[in-house]
């Protein structure tokens, strides 16, 4: 069994951080990348940032130079620290595994109010 646990999420103003956790219970080493997601009311799930076993990084351009992932391989962790936060990115904070089968956790709300 795989499972996926997100924390960190809450209510904070515009402008302000949050870093988000991701805990597996898995060695994250056996998938080929970890990555966040999130999804907005009415809007479609959109990938965030994700990081390959290699560490190779990559974000969506709604997020560069504001928010970064990062692996601890030794704590099975995968964090998403998010800076300079905007009411545009309150939406449902998803940690997926991607491997051979992808797995997802439950979801951690983010709110930033104006």
């Amino acid at each position: 069994q795989v499972q996926l646990v997100e924390s960190g999420g809450g209510l904070v103003q515009a402008g302000g951080s949050l870093r988000l956790s991701c805990a597996a219970s898995v060695g994250i080493n056996s998938f080929n990348a970890m990555g966040w997601y999130r999804q907005a009311p009415g809007k479609q799930r959109e990938l965030v940032a994700r990081i390959t076993s290699g560490g190779i990084t990559d974000y969506a351009d709604s997020v560069k130079g504001r928010f970064t992932i990062s692996r601890d391989n030794a704590k099975n962790t995968v964090s998403l620290q998010m800076n300079s936060l905007k009411p545009e990115d309150t939406a449902v904070y998803y940690c997926d595994a991607f491997g051979r089968y992808d797995y997802w956790g439950q979801g951690t709300q983010v709110t930033v109010s104006s």
